[in-house]
């Protein structure tokens, strides 16, 4: 009896296995049977949608929307529509009586200026009606008028300041010359060698003043004045009062010593005549009683003016910052109200 259950041990076996196969095949069928039908309706679903919103996107794209007067196509049918440029949405549409103020704001009367896009740059298409013969001549003489109106203007400007001073030169001339002897040399002279030399006559002296020799001298004082024994004995206390050294300061970053070099160039010669006159009234020759008192000037005003900014070089080393002191709140009291108007 055990042998014979021992000999149908491997056919149960056999029969649970294939039992467990057939199982294991009917499940797989049915389960893929029913998951064809469930993928085929998510696709068809997400179709769908994918329709709904493209749809939904043109809808909103083909709605009109103004821009400039933020008005849509309700509030107007009759109006007309136009799409300048590579907006998209609701921007890329705008009404064409808007966008003609749009455009007149930005020529404003020039229709050879470009109009673009606020948003997204792109330069509008403008079609003109054409022009008759003569209006197409006029409008090509207007645009080179306008375009060399700068170069003439420039020509304007630049003959102006020279003509203003070859001018100043010779009254110069006659002015340190005297008049008659100013006269005969600029006749004798060549006229191209006037209308070279006598315009660099207020740029002479403008450079001329511009070459600050006071700065140059005043270091050299700062820097070896202590080394000298009769400085030492005329200002004592020069140096040794001296708490810190004061920052430099450019003499041109102002623009009023800017106009101040100008001004004091032009009015050189001027001042030379007079001071020559006054100190130098013995001299004969005009030349030389000018140039003599153009040098005096000049040496006095530089003294003067050293002296001046060393003392300010004293008085900015020697500045002193005080302490912030607290007003006495206590010692005031209130003021009384007012009395009533009875």
């Amino acid at each position: 009896m055990k042998a014979w259950h021992a000999g149908l041990s491997p056919f149960k076996n056999r029969v649970k296995y294939l039992n467990f196969q057939t199982k294991y095949l009917v499940n797989r069928l049915f389960v893929r049977d029913a998951s064809v039908p469930r993928c085929s309706a998510i696709r068809d679903t997400c179709t769908d949608c994918s329709k709904m919103s493209q749809s939904r996107l043109q809808q909103e794209e083909d709605r009109r929307s103004c821009w400039v007067c933020f008005a849509s196509e309700e509030d107007d049918r009759t109006a007309s529509w136009v799409r300048p440029c590579r907006c998209r949405g609701t921007t890329k549409w705008v009404h064409q009586t808007c966008l003609q103020r749009w455009v007149d704001e930005k020529q404003k009367g020039n229709s050879t200026v470009k109009v673009t896009c606020p948003q997204c740059n792109t330069e509008y298409t403008i079609i003109y009606p054409k022009l008759g013969p003569v209006v197409y001549v006029m409008d090509i003489i207007d645009r080179v008028i306008y375009k060399m109106c700068p170069f003439v203007a420039g020509g304007i400007f630049i003959g102006t300041v020279y003509w203003t001073m070859v001018t100043y030169g010779a009254v110069t001339v006659m002015q340190v010359l005297g008049h008659k002897e100013g006269l005969n040399v600029m006749e004798q002279a060549d006229p191209l060698f006037l209308l070279i030399g006598l315009p660099t006559i207020p740029l002479m002296l403008v450079l001329g003043k511009m070459v600050r020799w006071e700065d140059y001298v005043l270091r050299l004082w700062r820097k070896h004045s202590s080394k000298l024994p009769l400085i030492n004995y005329l200002f004592p206390d020069e140096h040794s009062r001296l708490s810190r050294v004061p920052a430099d300061t450019a003499p041109l970053t102002d623009p009023i010593s800017a106009t101040r070099v100008l001004c004091g160039a032009l009015v050189m010669p001027t001042i030379a005549t007079i001071v020559g006159k006054l100190m130098f009234g013995l001299v004969q020759s005009n030349f030389q009683r000018t140039l003599l008192g153009g040098i005096a000037f000049v040496a006095i005003k530089g003294v003067l003016k050293i002296y001046y900014k060393q003392q300010q070089y004293l008085r900015q080393a020697n500045r002193i910052i005080c302490d912030f002191d607290e007003p006495n709140q206590t010692a005031s009291s209130p003021s009384p109200p007012p009395t009533p108007p009875q």
